[in-house]
């Protein structure tokens, strides 16, 4: 139903809002929000220049929302990143066709009903619904990124860390 596309710079946004007044980089939500760091540099600039998004250069910088979480909608993501686009006449470019056939009006319904959903529905209340660790679902097995909380609950988690593997003990042959 939504694109790619879609998908990570909503899973970026909500990653912004879950660490609200921070600069995140570029980095740190790919790695948050399991996105391809390439790719999201790329759509932050889409978030940026839609006004969704503030950039910060320097030691220090990164990305913050531009407004407060509950004035952002998925819409206004949505709409900023790969626009849905409504059936406003037949697809079939049919001269005479001034109504949309039972079929093309029941997809403008189901797109309506789409864009009602996601014009109702914020980054605030999306953050409201997480646990304390992350936005998003956990993975099966142990986290491979791990959040602590800073210390005041505004602030969301304050670092990140990497799960480590195991060294190997060299065997006389390797030595």
């Amino acid at each position: 139903m939504i694109s790619q596309t879609v998908e990570y710079s909503l899973r970026a946004m909500v990653s912004l809002a879950y660490r609200h007044r921070r600069a995140v980089t570029v980095q740190q939500i790919a790695q948050l929000s399991r996105a391809p760091a390439p790719f999201l540099s790329k759509l932050m600039q889409l978030l940026a220049k839609a006004q969704l998004v503030q950039s910060r250069r320097g030691q220090g910088g990164g990305f913050t929302l531009a407004r407060e979480p509950h004035e952002i909608t998925i819409w206004d993501i949505v709409q900023a990143v790969d626009p849905i686009q409504r059936i406003q006449r037949c697809p079939l470019d049919v001269e005479n066709h001034t109504n949309l056939c039972p079929l093309h009006r029941r997809l403008d319904q189901a797109l309506a009903g789409v864009e009602e959903a996601f014009r109702s529905t914020t980054l605030a209340q999306l953050i409201a619904e997480t646990g304390a660790d992350s936005p998003f679902c956990p993975e099966e097995g142990p986290p491979v990124v791990s959040l602590a909380l800073g210390t005041a609950a505004s602030d969301g988690p304050s670092r990140t860390s990497k799960r480590q593997k195991p060294r190997r003990k060299k065997t006389a042959r390797q030595k």
